[in-house]
């Protein structure tokens, strides 16, 4: 793989880290800033709509830019952000920060995605997949946990200077090694046009592409959210513990990427098929064998890795079938993603504030894999049906 892609990978890294960081940052940022807890989670809500609407507005945004062009603006501007964020004293300006920062990383992820696919060969597009979204994991392996350690040692704030100060290497390395490649051909005729790729985005395939990601980021986020409290009060995990199950999660996703890297362009249905029932069993297993904590720690890493492995595999597909939308595919599979890191999160809290325990977002988390599987089988009678026709 290109050394580019690594650079690439460490951008999304930062960005990674900022999105995730403010589940261990909330209570001190309540408090200094003299909001309620409440209040400071509107936070992590006020990125993740920014990021649904951001990734195909940015590109569209972007999309007569050079690629490099194209990413550098968008890196600049979150980690400058960060810094505003770090030494503001109003929660409003925070606020603000953080829809701009996601609409900046909604930007860099989409541009990031066509530029990461567009350095290999058509037929080695997972793998580049796999680079670029391994950044998303490291941030939960090393970036969140090191988030929540500066909070500690140093305040909230100190997290904020440590993103803004990764994304430092990452603008030089960008400037120096990607290359400066225009988004089409000069000539008019071949010139990228939003109303041509948007027209492209409306095939079935890619849209249930789509929507399958949706559903099954909508389950890694949905237990994942709520994994401290289910490993404390469910499984039994001290809370000296609860760093090394998130990581443990985190590693296994890293693990899932890679693995899925290696098989998703020549071998998906490998993955999809045989990992998205495993994935289905595993949520459920996890619910029902919580009460060993040793049996939960393996199936967090074993969940870990499907979760990501099956996500990542999607989005492949989803760019793939986006082939005539090179500029605008990456950033419908980035909204579908956000969509799904927003809609599982606020299913598990619907879950526990109903007062069904931390369980069940588990259950939810199974229930949102088998419609997936349901999506898909749909899909395919449909395909067969217009064949048949």
């Amino acid at each position: 793989m290109p050394i580019p892609l690594y650079l690439l990978g460490l951008a999304v890294f930062a960005q990674g880290t900022s999105e995730f960081m403010l589940s261990g940052l909330v209570p001190d940022i309540a408090g200094d800033l003299h909001v309620s807890i409440p209040a400071a989670g509107a936070l992590t809500s006020a990125f993740a709509v920014g990021m649904i609407v951001g990734a195909p507005l940015m590109a569209i945004l972007s999309l007569r830019w050079p690629k490099r062009r194209a990413l550098l603006v968008f890196l600049t501007a979150f980690m400058l952000v960060h810094v505003v964020g770090a030494v503001t004293t109003s929660f409003g300006v925070l606020l603000a920060t953080r829809v701009l920062g996601a609409l900046a990383n909604a930007g860099f992820l989409a541009v990031g995605l066509t530029t990461a696919t567009g350095m290999v060969a058509p037929h080695l597009k997972g793998r580049a997949t796999s680079v670029l979204l391994g950044g998303v994991t490291m941030a939960c392996v090393a970036g969140v946990p090191g988030g929540a350690l500066l909070g500690q040692l140093w305040g909230w704030r100190s997290a904020f200077w440590a993103v803004a100060l990764v994304c430092v290497p990452a603008v030089l390395a960008i400037m120096w090694s990607v290359p400066d490649t225009s988004p089409a051909d000069p000539a008019p005729a071949h010139a990228p046009g939003a109303r041509r790729e948007l027209r492209a985005l409306r095939g079935p395939r890619l849209l249930v592409t789509l929507g399958l990601g949706m559903l099954v980021n909508g389950a890694t986020f949905c237990t994942f959210t709520y994994l401290a409290p289910f490993a404390t009060t469910v499984a039994g995990v001290g809370e000296a513990w609860v760093p090394a199950v998130l990581a443990l999660f985190g590693a296994g996703s890293f693990a899932g990427v890679t693995v899925a890297g290696r098989l998703s362009d020549a071998r998906p249905v490998l993955v999809l098929v045989p990992g998205g029932l495993a994935l289905f069993v595993g949520w459920l297993l996890l619910s029902a064998t919580a009460g060993y904590p040793a049996v939960a720690v393996v199936l967090v890493l074993v969940q870990g890795m499907l979760s990501f492995g099956v996500g990542s595999t999607l989005i492949t597909r989803a760019l793939y079938a986006a082939d005539e939308a090179p500029s605008l595919g990456g950033s419908f599979a980035t909204a579908a993603l956000n969509v799904g890191a927003a809609v599982g999160p606020a299913l598990g809290g619907l879950a526990i504030g109903a007062g069904l325990g931390f369980r069940s977002p588990l259950w939810l988390s199974a229930l949102l894999v088998a419609l997936a599987f349901a999506l898909a089988g749909l899909a395919r009678v449909a395909e067969r049906t217009r064949e048949l026709n």
